[in-house]
């Protein structure tokens, strides 16, 4: 919202040594966000000077039109002689009243005026545009040519007001009251304790029976609907220049009379309106829903679909209108410059101003992608008390301007309402803020604001012996929510206004003292161990949004019945492209992935630990917490039982080298077994044993896919894969070839796992290694035979480590390979012996034998 500080001393008497910038602190100290003071004719300098067109000579020759033109400045040159200037435009002619700028003066953008020869002739100044003086778009983009009954030799920049600074204030969505001059104004107004002269505060006449005729079907969509009729507006009254310039600066252009005034009127009062022409409009004028596949031509020329959500304005044809966003084609406002080109210009209008449900204009708006300065205000919640005063101002403003004629007859159609109140201790604030206010000045907040607040009435009959309005001395305040205020809902809300006008910066800033032994849980320390361990690792984190589109199913190559298909949307998403919420981490880890590969970053290794989102079968409604106390343990189980399940995963990306090449030898690229190493990491730091088998799931290449397995009483349970991606996957999602990726359940480990921390026995005993080399069938995973030589060692078994794998069919036999494993062996209380140490050995190889059909290798 941009906000003029000339039309906001209007409506409140700031110091005049205030400047904008002076401003932009009170009303950031207040909680609005004022982003930027524009400062507008900072530096321009006059003379800047009102003139007439006396004659204009055509210039031939030239590749362009070239005029040379003589203008009556008055005396503002000094001589009162005409003032000679060459000039390019053609949107002027002799008798024209223009803006002149004379040498020695200076435009905006440091551009310096001087008399120099051009064309053959010698130009002393300038024929103004409005983009030369900054004025913003005014509609022609040419010279600007003024009324007649402008005085020649006038200060330009005073007239147009051209010197101003502008507030652009970013609006958070629940504060629409301050979508309008009013709304600022007032919180200016509070802001330096001023008076308000209210914009909005005008003799309404009230409805009668001669108005003009409305029919709301739907009460729900539209609550409150006022109509008024001008009639006899002349067809030659254009918008003054006052007027035109304030929306200038607001950021919207001007257009013709009747539509200027009603955009003017909703910058002020914040209250959207909308002018039809009286000739077009057939009939009654009603409210309702669309029906399913009716077509309406909007004013921006686009024939649209309405949808039966949509609210639309219809007469005895259809729809003239899309209610709150934007009127329709067939009830357009023409202006004069219609009534020269062979048009009829508008002279009898009826004025609307309505108030229409947030969420149904909301919807539409973004439905028909079609965002309006009254869509945006109605979504954000509109006064809508203010309708009949923003219809009267609108209908004063065309009688003045225009020369129009205000029917008598008034429509108002309201359906009853009683105020939002509120009932809140009066210490709220105190002990939100942990500041003492006291009830004074938290009464004295609120009531600057705009509430009513009462004592509690049976508090107030019990001390006063009577009803009757109270400031001071009860412990209850009943407080009545003003019409222009519907973000305050709760007492928290009140509590957050007097907090916000006492100051933000004057809250000290106090440390919670958390009471001992609430450290962190086992959860979130596996969470960081885990992700320390990865970064030694060598990996770097990368968070995403927890949001994907269900086209990346297919993408990755799941079945149609994989459970990871089965997503919870969201009734309002971010994006429409991505509407739910994720079931793996690796769409997002791997678009990551592809981004820093498109950027020259080729080798790569990202993990992301985070909680994915599956759907209960059983879906429950979660209630509303209460928040005059601690939820007890059946408000968050029941809170807990309403929400999808979320798990926690980790899960890897790796691209390009593993290690680097260099004078140190030979580099190595990431493979799917720099995958597995990660899960067996990050199952390292949740204390569980992980077994790993070949596998074949979704987007893993099938001969180069892990199984990812815990043991769970006896029953071995799949808690995630890695390996390299299939290349199908790779083209589908446009990554670099030979990607390789791991996801883990680390919730499922953990739960199995035992992290508690030991401290590593050391013996002061050397230890006896052995060595085994087995000959076993070539599909016999070499994790299985490990696990039979471990368990057939025994206890002396330090650890067992993989060194060499050898499938020489000649020497081996077919579909046969050879593993070959360093054996350490050591106990805790003596020097093991040869016969010991080969013993144990023996054992695992027998074991072995009997587990997976191992031989000796000869």
């Amino acid at each position: 919202m941009r906000v003029p500080l000339s039309w906001l001393r209007e409506y409140v008497d700031l110091p005049a040594t205030q400047t904008g910038r002076d401003v932009q602190a009170k009303l950031i100290s207040a909680g609005l966000e004022v982003e930027t003071v524009e400062h507008l004719g900072a530096d321009l300098k006059g003379p800047l000077v009102v003139g007439q067109v006396l004659t204009i000579e055509e210039l031939e020759g030239f590749k362009k039109p070239i005029r040379f033109c003589t203008v009556d400045v008055g005396q503002a040159n000094g001589t009162g002689e005409p003032q000679e200037i060459v000039c390019g435009a053609r949107n002027f002619a002799v008798g024209d009243k223009v803006v002149v700028v004379l040498p020695g003066a200076t435009l905006p953008g440091g551009f310096s005026i001087s008399a120099r020869k051009t064309y053959g002739k010698t130009s002393h100044g300038m024929i103004c545009s409005g983009d030369e003086l900054g004025m913003g778009d005014d509609g022609t983009h040419g010279i600007i040519v003024l009324p007649p009954e402008t005085e020649v030799g006038k200060d330009a920049i005073e007239l147009l007001e051209l010197v101003d600074e502008v507030l652009d204030i970013a609006v958070t969505a629940n504060r629409g009251d301050c979508l309008s001059i009013r709304g600022v104004a007032r919180e200016a107004a509070i802001a330096y304790g001023l008076p308000l002269r209210d914009p909005a505060l005008l003799d309404v006449p009230g409805p009668n029976a001669f108005g003009y005729p409305v029919k709301i079907a739907d009460p729900t969509g539209c609550d409150r609907f006022t109509a008024r009729t001008v009639t006899g507006l002349s067809a030659e009254a254009r918008s003054p220049i006052w007027l035109q310039r304030r929306l200038q600066k607001v950021g919207m252009r001007p257009i013709s009379l009747a539509v200027d005034v009603t955009n003017y009127v909703m910058m002020e009062l914040g209250q959207p309106l909308h002018a039809y022409d009286r000739a077009l409009v057939q009939g009654t004028i009603g409210v309702r829903r669309a029906e399913e596949g009716e077509k309406i031509v909007t004013l921006d020329g686009t024939e649209r679909k309405l949808h039966a959500e949509d609210l639309v304005i219809t007469d005895d044809r259809g729809p003239i209108g899309l209610a709150g966003v934007m009127g329709g084609a067939n009830t357009e406002i023409a202006d004069h410059a219609a009534a020269g080109n062979g048009g009829n210009a508008t002279t009898d209008v009826v004025i609307e101003a309505a108030h229409f449900n947030q969420v149904a204009i909301a919807r539409t708006a973004r439905r028909h992608k079609l965002s309006s300065e009254a869509s945006r205000r109605f979504e954000r919640g509109v006064d809508p008390q203010a309708a009949a005063a923003a219809a009267q101002r609108t209908v004063d403003l065309l009688v003045l301007l225009a020369g129009g004629t205000a029917e008598a007859g008034v429509t108002e159609i309201s359906a009853p309402s009683a105020p939002h109140t509120i009932s809140v201790p009066a210490d709220h604030p105190d002990k939100v803020a942990g500041v003492e206010y006291g009830r004074e000045t938290v009464v004295r907040r609120l009531q600057q604001v705009g509430c009513d607040v009462y004592g509690n009435p049976a508090a107030w009959n019990a001390s006063m012996g009577g009803g009757g309005r109270a400031t001071g001395g009860q412990d209850e305040l009943i407080v009545t929510v003003p019409s222009w205020r519907p973000d305050l809902t709760d007492p928290n809300d009140l509590a957050e206004e007097v907090i916000r006008l006492e100051g933000y910066e004057n809250l000290p800033s106090t440390l919670p003292r958390p009471p001992a032994g609430r450290g962190l849980t086992s959860r979130q320390r596996l969470h960081r161990r885990v992700g320390r361990a990865l970064a030694g690792a060598g990996y770097v984190e990368a968070l995403n949004y927890p949001f994907v589109g269900e086209q990346v199913f297919d993408q990755l190559g799941l079945d149609a019945d994989d459970p990871a298909r089965r997503v919870v949307k969201l009734v309002n998403p971010l994006s429409d492209e991505e509407p739910a919420l994720r079931t793996s981490l690796l769409p997002g880890l791997l678009g990551a992935l592809r981004r820093n590969d498109g950027r020259g970053s080729h080798d790569l290794a990202l993990f992301e630990t985070g909680l994915v989102f599956h759907p209960r079968d059983e879906q429950r409604i979660a209630a509303n917490l209460p928040v005059d106390r601690r939820p007890g343990e059946d408000d968050l189980a029941a809170l807990d039982a309403a929400l999808p399940d979320q798990p926690r995963h980790v899960a890897v990306v790796l691209t390009g080298a593993r290690e680097q090449a260099g004078w140190w030898g030979k580099g190595r690229p990431a493979d799917w077994a720099d995958a597995v190493q990660a899960a067996r990491l990050a199952a390292r730091e949740a204390g569980a044993d992980l077994i790993v088998r070949k596998g074949q799931y979704g987007p893993w290449h099938p001969g180069r896919c892990a199984e990812l397995l815990i043991a769970v009483d006896g029953t071995e349970r799949v808690v995630g894969h890695a390996g390299e991606l299939h290349p199908r996957v790779l083209k589908a999602l446009g990554l670099p070839a030979r990607t390789c990726a791991m996801e883990l359940d680390l919730d499922a480990v953990h739960r199995v796992g035992d992290d508690t921390p030991r401290a590593p026995g050391i013996s002061t005993f050397p230890v006896a290694t052995q060595d085994v080399a087995l000959v076993v069938d070539a599909f016999v995973p070499a994790s299985e035979v490990e696990a039979a030589l471990r368990d057939g060692a025994g206890e002396l078994l330090e650890s067992i480590r993989l060194f060499d794998v050898y499938d020489n069919a000649e020497q081996l036999g077919e579909g046969r390979k050879s593993l070959a494993y360093a054996l350490r062996f050591r106990a805790g209380d003596r020097t093991l012996t040869v016969d010991e140490a080969s013993a144990a050995r023996d054992a695992a190889v027998a074991l072995a034998g009997e587990r997976v059909g191992a031989a000796l290798r000869s």
